[in-house]
Formats: C-alpha cells, structure tokens, sequence
C-alpha cells in the first residue's frame, strides 16, 4: 500500500478533529466532505454485545490500535486479503416460487455488508411471505448503536406479512394461540450465516404482533390491506410498539434494558415487495432504491423508486415545517440537520426526538445504567413541539416491464460514494463481464476492445479475478475510486486497512442488496401467459 495514500488520510484527521473529551463520549465537530456522520453526539468506544450480570447489554472496551502516526501504520493487505474482506459478507440466492419450483418475476439477488462502525449498524433483510405471495427485501441502517435497526430488521416484515392476510388466516392464527397450538408459517427467510437475532425477546415481540392482529381482526376486511396501507401502517405501528414497550413496566431485566436501546437508537429503512409484475418500495430516512432500465434500443438509464428524507428535499422541509409553529422554521433544521442533529428526517426508534422532555426523565429515572447501555441523554436546543421526527414511509408503485433488469437497494453509505447513474453502471458492467465468462470461447463476440477495457480495470484495481457478485463490485467502487471515478488499488487497500476509530471518518457502513428481474416471466403476464 503506498505510503502517500495512508499518510494522507491519517493526517487529515489527526489535522481534522477538535474534540471534547469527557467521560466514555466524543463530541465531535469533524464532518467528512464524503461522508457525514448522522449523529452530532456519537459514542468514543463503540458498543459491543457482551451479556451483563445485571442484564442487558454493557459498553465494553475495545482495545483496538488507536495512533494517528504514519510510522505506527504498516498494515499491507494482498489482493488475495481485500478480497476476503470484501467477499465476507456476500449473499447469493437463486429465487424459486415454493410451491410450483418454477422461476417466478424475481430471478435472484445478490446481497452484501462491509462494517465501518464497530459493531456494524446496517442491517438486511429477504424473506418470502407463506400466507400471501410476494418476496420482501429490506435494508435498515441503525445510527446512535445498532439495536433500533437489528429490531426492526426482525420485526418489520411480520407486521406487513400479517397485514397483508386475509380474515380467515387471521382468524385461524389467533384460534391457534387461545389453543396454544402451533402457529401458521408466516415468513421463509433468506439469512446470511452472520446475521444476527435478539432469540431473548421474541416472545415479546410476538405479543405485540398478535394485538395488532387482534386490531385487524376488529375491522372485518376479507382479503386484508392493500400493499400500499400494509406498508404505511406497518412502518408506523412498529414504530409506535417500539416506542410502547419501554414505557410498559417490563419484569425481566434483559427485555427491558435492550427496550430502551432500541428505542433512543434510530433505524432508516427501506424496504420492497414483489409479487408478480407488481413493485412497493416503502422508504423512510435516506436509504435508496433505483432501478436498472434497459430500453429497447439497448441504452441503460435509471429510475429513482425513493427520495431521501433530509434537509435537501425541499418536500421534506415544507412538510416539517407546516407540522410546526411558524416561529420555528429557522431552528428546525439547522447546519442540513433536523433540530441540528440528525441528518434523516424519518426514521424508526430516536424518541429522543419524539418524546416530550418530562416522559424521557421519567423512562430514564427508572433506575437504567444509561452508561452501560450507551444511551444518548441529550435534549437539542429549540426542542418545543415534538415529534420532530415520524416513521411514516413514502410508497411508491411500480408495475414491472421486461425491461426493468434489477433493483438495487442500499443504505445511504453506498449512495454517499456513488451516484444512482454510477451504480446502474457498474452493475451492467458486472452482468456483461459475467455473460461474457458463461459464453463459450467459440461463441463469444468479436468485441475483444470491450473485454480489453474491463481487463485493464481489474488489473488497475488489483483484482486478480471478477466478483461473482454484484453487491460487493459496487462496495469495492464505493471506496476504492477516485474522485474522477477511477478504481485505485491503493485507496482501496488503505480504506479496509484504516484502525477503526479512524474508519468511519472516511465511510459509513455500507449494506447493498441486487435483485434481478425474470424478464421473461415478466413479459409473460403481459401476454397473459
């Protein structure tokens, strides 16, 4: 790794940060130009699982190299050694409908994550609906610690799956839970080996979900919700579960204590459901989706499916401020960030700006170690009319053509790096290198100056052979290119070798999933096949 690179980005933030040390927090004033952090306030040592003998979560060292110098910093990776950092995350499922074992308008999606905070915040989510049709994908990106968004990457899918069954499968749940016989499949997830899962709580959670049946079940509606109020209200009733569970009076200790984590940490999220020819994508936060579009004269373009919710959506910024007193419009958002503190304007969990002031004292004078549970104690200044901050998702429809090739869902540490064009490309650019391997010697065009060209790229950037997936090419771009769009070896190499406590000065956690379109099986609802 060349020494310039490393030197470069090490003293830049040791010429960077102004910090006030006090106690176990870092108050920074340190904005990266490609990455801002979403939180002001953030934790100095990031929190880490460790069971506690009070119960809970503790806040546990991390002894980690920690120096800012050039001649403590040697660490060299091989190619050989990006790659297994690269590639440890991927995910790759080929999607077959369950019943009838034969392809259906999903064909397969290609997933993968790559950690800047320590432990990562991102999370991700496939599963298939067993009650209803449809698949669901979803990315959830966590700020203020991981546990708002390792819940609702667990909990959010039941709440639609339920939403979307019908009166009779409802019913049919609750006869089986008054019998307590066994419940009815309802999800078929697709995990990677590494996710993770809060086993300890889940008969909470299952309480919770089942009143929310219960309520469904009073409306009397025969097929359910539609697709589009499933996703609006299922965003927003977790949301307030969330918010509900910690101001109940919990008995067990380890419930309550990880309550009160996921609800003043805070979760983005965006999420879709396909079934047949039919596209919801539900966001809340600055999480993306974008389609890759093929037209019929073989151009690429995309279509955005998501805006971000931020201070540079002008909609977003009408929209708070018409839900606030006019003599606030100058303190609502300040320096890009909402009450000057947090950069999405929607999200799950942060009650810190949902609550009134008098019920955070009271949750938190109930006897927490807030230390231990690194929770935030912090009251924004101009905090007068909350909430500040909803859950509610935007949804958009798109019905599916033959010509939509792939969907790519990724937090906003992707989008902070590339462009929504940036990434159509790359992903084209994978699935050519990709067709071009498949094909045999004897059949392959003569276009050898385009395979020429994708050559050079990889042996620019160090890579001895293709990624076999299109969610890791993108994070390889993410941190690997140049402010001119060009792949670097060596900035690559010193992004993944970065000590942690520098790592996410310079990117956020990246969480990327590629869904490719059955164009075939999609033309064919078209012809009525």
């Amino acid at each position: 790794m060349s020494s310039t690179v490393s030197y470069w980005i090490l003293n830049s933030t040791r010429n960077s940060i102004a910090t006030l040390q006090g106690g176990r927090r870092l108050y920074s004033r340190y904005v990266s130009n490609r990455n801002k952090l979403k939180w002001r306030l953030f934790a100095r040592v990031p929190p880490t699982l460790n069971s506690s003998p009070c119960g809970g979560f503790t806040l546990c060292k991390a002894y980690r190299h920690t120096s800012t110098e050039e001649d403590d910093f040697h660490l060299q990776l091989s190619p050989e050694q990006i790659n297994e950092v690269l590639r440890a995350g991927e995910s790759t499922h080929k999607i077959l409908d369950l019943e009838s074992r034969v392809p259906n308008s999903v064909l397969r999606f290609e997933s993968n994550q790559l950690a800047a905070n320590s432990p990562v915040e991102d999370r991700r989510g496939v599963a298939s609906c067993l009650q209803t049709n449809g698949l669901m994908f979803g990315i959830f990106d966590g700020h203020g610690g991981h546990a708002c968004a390792q819940a609702v990457s667990e909990r959010l899918f039941y709440y639609v799956a339920v939403s979307l069954m019908s009166h009779q499968t409802l019913e049919h749940m609750e006869g089986a839970m008054e019998s307590m016989k066994p419940l009815l499949p309802i999800l078929h997830w697709l995990k990677h080996p590494g996710d993770s899962i809060y086993k300890d709580v889940t008969s909470v959670h299952l309480d919770h979900l089942r009143v929310y049946w219960q309520e469904l079940l009073d409306l009397h509606m025969e097929m359910g919700l539609s697709i589009e109020e499933a996703l609006m209200y299922s965003f927003q009733r977790l949301d307030s579960d969330i918010s509900l569970e910690i101001q109940a009076h919990l008995e067990d200790e380890v419930t309550r204590n990880l309550s009160l984590q996921v609800a003043f940490s805070g979760a983005t999220a965006c999420m879709a459901h396909v079934d047949g020819i039919h596209l919801h994508v539900a966001n809340a936060g600055d999480c993306r989706a974008i389609l890759g579009v093929q037209e019929d004269n073989g151009m690429w373009s995309c279509l955005p499916l998501t805006r971000d919710h931020n201070a540079w959506n002008q909609a977003e910024l009408s929209r708070l401020k018409r839900e606030h007193p006019e003599s606030e419009d100058r303190t609502i958002i300040m320096e890009d960030r909402l009450l000057g503190v947090l950069i999405p304007c929607r999200a799950f969990g942060d009650v810190q700006l949902k609550w009134s002031k008098e019920l955070q004292r009271s949750i938190l004078e109930r006897g927490f170690n807030t230390e231990a549970l690194n929770i935030y104690q912090f009251t924004p200044p101009h905090y007068y009319t909350p909430p500040y901050l909803t859950a509610e998702p935007e949804v958009t429809y798109h019905r599916l053509r033959p010509q939509d090739k792939f969907l790519v869902l990724a937090s906003d540490g992707l989008w902070d790096m590339l462009s929504n064009e940036d990434v159509v490309r790359l992903v084209v650019g994978h699935l050519a290198e990709a067709d071009w391997h498949k094909t045999d010697l004897a059949q392959r065009p003569t276009n050898l100056g385009l395979m020429q060209s994708l050559l050079l790229q990889r042996k620019a950037s160090g890579l001895q052979e293709a990624d076999q997936n299109a969610a890791t090419r993108l994070i390889r771009h993410a941190i690997g290119n140049n402010e001119y769009g060009e792949m670097e070896a060596e900035r690559l190499a010193a992004m993944l070798t970065l000590p942690e406590d520098l790592a996410r000065m310079y990117r956020d956690d990246i969480t990327v999933t590629v869904v490719y379109f059955n164009s075939e099986s999609i033309g064919a609802y078209y012809k009525g096949g």
